[in-house]
């Protein structure tokens, strides 16, 4: 067999990777083996923290780097150690909620606390809604902070923000027209608006995490489904979007495969694995 024509493979968690019912099926599992196999890394590449990523690296028995929280962790996930960190500036995320709320009203939020274990702290107004990522088994439940002060006592790597009644697209449009000077506003899934430091992204982590491997952006392939994933698929060589992705991702993409849950992953590793085997 050739080496694979990418010597790394980046895959978004939720909606990309994961099958709606937060499983990886076997033939994804086989495909990324092979091409891994054929000389590739993979890296996962998520909005969700350390904390809410761990048990699905361990069920994929993945060893490697994972960046998580939108590009703010890089973990090691074979030491269960997390190597960086960036975090919100607390002070600045109160700022920056208050500025807001001048503009569009009352919101609700959710803080994200920083380290290994972080967890979700939330308002009274905040409740995650179903089919965003916070419901899955594994993962603790978002606990509700006896105040909005309580959101910002410890370190955290990000907010997120919900308003009834407007749409996600629309709150992140009015967010980053009221501080989009200040932090960084991206939509991740269904009623996930989240607010991160100013300038970060996934492909600022992807990007940490490839010059460690010695891999650069024009060796990677990079899969998504969510605006969150734009900078990561606009800043790897080939980046492909998930069937019914978001109109923003599917516009950016250089090509579109099938949904999560008809193994899209693996139908363009499978093709690039064929057209690299000399054999077929």
């Amino acid at each position: 067999m050739q080496r694979f024509p990418y010597r790394l493979i980046a895959t978004d968690l939720d909606g990309t990777l994961l099958r709606r019912d937060e499983t990886i099926s076997q033939r994804t599992r086989d495909a990324l083996i092979a091409a891994q196999a054929a000389g590739a890394e993979h890296i996962v590449a998520t909005g969700r923290s350390v904390a809410w990523t761990r048990h699905i690296l361990d069920d994929l028995g993945y060893r490697g780097l994972a960046v998580c929280g939108q590009g703010a962790q890089l973990y090691h996930a074979g030491e269960h150690r997390l190597l960086t960190s960036v975090t919100l500036d607390r002070a600045l995320a109160r700022a920056v909620v208050e500025r807001l709320e001048k503009v569009v009203g009352p919101i609700a939020l959710a803080a994200n606390r920083d380290g290994l274990d972080g967890d979700v702290m939330m308002d009274g107004r905040f409740r995650p809604a179903v089919g965003s990522g916070f419901s899955g088994e594994a993962n603790p439940y978002p606990a509700d902070a006896p105040d909005r002060s309580a959101l910002f006592a410890e370190p955290i790597i990000k907010l997120y923000i919900h308003l009834p009644g407007m749409a996600d697209d629309d709150l992140a449009d009015a967010a980053r027209a009221a501080v989009g000077d200040l932090v960084n506003i991206v939509v991740s899934g269904l009623g996930l608006v989240e607010v991160l430091p100013l300038g970060l992204t996934k492909a600022t982590g992807l990007s940490l995490a490839a010059r460690r491997l010695g891999v650069t952006a024009a060796e990677t392939i990079a899969f998504g489904d969510m605006p969150n994933d734009i900078a990561m698929l606009s800043w790897a060589a080939h980046g492909v979007a998930m069937a019914g992705a978001h109109a923003d991702v599917r516009a950016v993409a250089d090509e579109i495969t099938a949904g999560n849950d008809d193994d899209g992953i693996a139908v363009i590793l499978e093709r690039l694995l064929s057209a690299a085997d000399p054999a077929t």
